[in-house]
């Protein structure tokens, strides 16, 4: 098998590397292709990426996206169109208008899907001539927009892929300390925005007990709510629920930091690669997992209500353990190389993955990418059956889908009177005057003169 990794010079790259070794063996794993525009970053990567696939797979290097793709049978996408400014520029911009700025929720996340759709459309053209059966894993944010653009743009063969769908699962079968497996949970929403209304272990649905437990709240990210918002609610939230739940406090938090979560991230991969230059692969290994640690460590520490946790989660000591198993590859990797097992090998999975409705959820289009457990095997991705779900939820649903495709459309025409539209619609703007002005000042950050 050929695997195609298009941004794979990015820093998450080995370890998508340390995570495809678990499963090279089962997929026959051959070549892994490390595809980026931006050279130096692609020539520091790919050693220690080779240096981590040891004899097991071969990696290989380019800037050449025909070649990255052709005869490939897995693509993962994880770019960041404008790079680490691009994100200060989305960020920021927000803010400064008293909205929250976060790459993937609100104005943020729309102005990256502006950037990365372009971009990603042109990955899913050269796909279908170069690689017709392969299937695109997306974890480029916001990977429910993007996901639901492409689909609308005419591509079937991609998949939204984010680790956070599936947080309930890992994180119930952790505190009961059983097999991630032995926990069944139907997760139903949208990226970023979905819910978990069951958790099966043993025949029966833990999750009720686990919610009354305080100190799982405490344990899991569900500590951002508080006990009494998540056992009101009767569901494990996503983590980015945050930005809906706790507008008001999410927001004085952001203004509060001295740096935005895009600023801290550039400034942390600008350290890694200055340095990274110069050492031999065995030599970086140290400082990479400094890097991923400190990052991994600190993402959304301003959702923690403790000044001391904050400041913990934001300068870690602990090191991370590696992983050798396929059920122990976290992040996108092992969404990817898990689902992209099942479907090549037909091994069965149920997974959560950001796929097209069909008749999943009541009341969403069958085209509406949705966030939604699936069962996957070699026949394809198939969402279990959601049916009816609460009017809060749906209500929530439906009015940041009724966002996304405004917003799709906007992207894939450049239309910038529907993009104020898509932006007046998100819950987190709602407001027309405010709307034109973010998008006009996107527009002219990131110097889109082809829109109109």
């Amino acid at each position: 098998m050929k695997l195609a990794l298009i941004g794979g010079g990015g820093v998450r790259a080995p370890e998508f590397v340390r995570g495809a070794l678990a499963f090279a063996a089962d997929l026959d794993l051959q070549e892994l292709w490390l595809m980026d525009i931006q050279a130096e970053r692609l020539n520091l990567m790919a050693p220690l990426c080779q240096a981590i696939a040891g004899e097991h797979f071969k990696i290989i290097a380019t800037q050449n996206l025909d070649e990255a793709l052709r005869d490939a049978a897995m693509i993962v996408t994880t770019i960041r169109a404008g790079f680490e400014q691009g994100r200060v520029l989305d960020e920021r911009i927000a803010l400064n208008h008293n909205v929250i700025g976060q790459e993937t929720t609100g104005p943020g996340g729309f102005a990256m899907a502006m950037r990365s759709v372009p971009a990603l459309i042109d990955v899913a053209e050269r796909a279908e001539v170069l690689a017709p059966t392969a299937w695109t894993f997306n974890f480029t944010n916001p990977a429910g927009l993007v996901a639901q653009t492409l689909h609308m743009a005419g591509y079937r063969r991609i998949v939204g892929i984010c680790d956070s769908a599936n947080t309930a699962q890992h994180e119930i079968a952790a505190w009961l300390k059983l097999d991630g497996d032995a926990v069944k949970t139907e997760v139903f929403g949208l990226n970023h925005l979905s819910w978990a209304r069951q958790a099966r272990a043993h025949g029966r649905n833990v999750l009720p007990e686990v919610l009354a437990d305080d100190a799982f709240i405490q344990a899991t990210h569900l500590r951002f709510f508080g006990g009494p918002l998540v056992r009101r609610l009767g569901m494990f939230l996503n983590e980015y629920l945050f930005y809906y739940y706790l507008r008001d406090v999410a927001l004085l938090r952001l203004q509060d930091e001295e740096v935005t979560r895009g600023e801290e991230v550039q400034m942390l991969n600008q350290q890694l690669f200055e340095a990274l230059r110069g050492l031999s692969p065995q030599a970086a290994f140290a400082t990479y997992d400094a890097y991923n640690q400190r990052r991994s460590a600190s993402y959304m520490a301003a959702a923690e209500a403790d000044e001391k946790l904050r400041e913990a989660r934001s300068n870690p000591t602990q090191g991370a353990a590696p992983v050798h198993q396929q059920q122990a590859v976290g992040g996108y990797a092992g969404v990817a190389l898990r689902t992209g097992l099942a479907l090549t090998q037909n091994r069965p999975l149920r997974i959560g993955l950001n796929v097209p409705n069909g008749t999943s959820i009541n009341g969403m289009r069958p085209d509406d990418v949705v966030e939604v457990t699936c069962e996957v095997d070699g026949s394809g991705i198939h969402p279990i059956h959601i049916g009816d779900i609460p009017e809060a939820q749906y209500l929530l649903m439906r009015a940041v889908k009724h966002y996304e495709r405004l917003a799709a459309e906007a992207m894939l025409k450049r239309d910038k009177i529907t993009a104020i539209e898509a932006m007046a619609a998100h819950p987190l703007v709602g407001s027309y005057p405010l709307a034109e002005t973010l998008v006009t000042e996107y527009l002219a950050a990131h110097k889109l003169e082809s829109w109109h």
